[in-house]
């Protein structure tokens, strides 16, 4: 099947509600230093369109209950570059639509505002992750992805069409991006996001190898921090006292700024009506 249960892993961490995943591509083109997607799919990098997606994704639908959640994309970005002429992303969106099935859209690209269009005429809300403000880091950490402004820009967007947008501040770093949450939380606020969503690193062979190279001053403090957490899900964390604080500084952020706060793997709960991943927001059809 192409529409999946999401959290293959059943972790003991994820707190996200009952939802089916899609991911029109495989791999992805952002290249991003921390990304975990990297450590289980061949050719990662190598960013191409699944297989007789659309005709696949029709046949599946069909044993969806309506009103069901759909998450694109969570191994990927849903709008990669190849995206601007393939069109599959959109595709894929009038047919959950015209299915009656609700929709979460996790980016870190603008094209998103191309289908402004489809998604107001659906349940849907919209994640833009940002991980900086600041345009050099932005080239390190995700070298492929759209700079800051153009997200933000994108979040703007979406909020003045009457789109719900949320953004996720994941991960957070220690030593590299840590500095930036409350400049995070308030850029994408003042832009329009309702809901925050963040989450500390978690260390993978593959992406730890990326960061040390990338990072060498910061990764040795970060090394240590590591050597005094432990393993979940075949993930290094850091320790909880540093993860918590982390978190608790996003979430005063984002209280100030008006924003609803939650944690994404983390082991803290959420606040009462609100889901981790702000899919509370993708309710019945406007």
């Amino acid at each position: 099947m192409l529409l999946r249960k999401f959290d293959p892993w059943n972790g003991s961490l994820c707190t996200c509600p009952g939802k089916l995943s899609l991911n029109p591509y495989t791999g992805c083109a952002h290249g991003c230093l921390y990304c975990y997607a990297s450590s289980y799919i061949p050719r990662f990098s190598d960013c191409r369109p699944k297989i007789g997606l659309l005709e696949r994704l029709r046949r599946d639908v069909r044993r969806v209950e309506r009103g069901g959640l759909v998450s694109i994309a969570n191994s990927s970005d849903p709008y990669p570059p190849m995206e601007k002429d393939l069109h599959l992303t959109r595709e894929c969106i009038k047919i959950l639509r015209d299915s009656r099935l609700r929709l979460q859209l996790v980016t870190k690209s603008d094209i998103v505002t191309r289908d402004i269009d489809l998604l107001v005429d659906m349940p849907c809300v919209v994640s833009i992750t940002l991980t900086t403000v600041s345009d050099k880091l932005c080239k390190l950490l995700e070298p492929g992805a759209p700079l800051p402004e153009r997200r933000l820009q994108a979040i703007r967007m979406l909020q003045s069409n009457g789109v719900p947008v949320t953004a996720r501040l994941d991960p957070i770093i220690p030593g590299i991006n840590d500095s930036e949450i409350e400049d995070l939380v308030s850029a994408v606020c003042r832009a329009g996001a309702v809901h925050i969503t963040s989450s500390t690193y978690k260390a993978r062979p593959d992406s730890w190898k990326r960061l040390k190279e990338a990072f060498p001053d910061e990764s040795e403090a970060l090394h240590a921090m590591f050597e005094k957490g432990g393993w979940t899900s075949g993930c290094r964390y850091l320790p909880n006292r540093v993860r918590f604080e982390l978190m608790q500084k996003a979430k005063e952020a984002a209280t100030e700024s008006g924003a609803t706060f939650s944690t994404c793997r983390e082991g803290f709960p959420s606040e009462i009506g609100v889901c981790c991943d702000g899919s509370h927001l993708a309710g019945n059809k406007r």
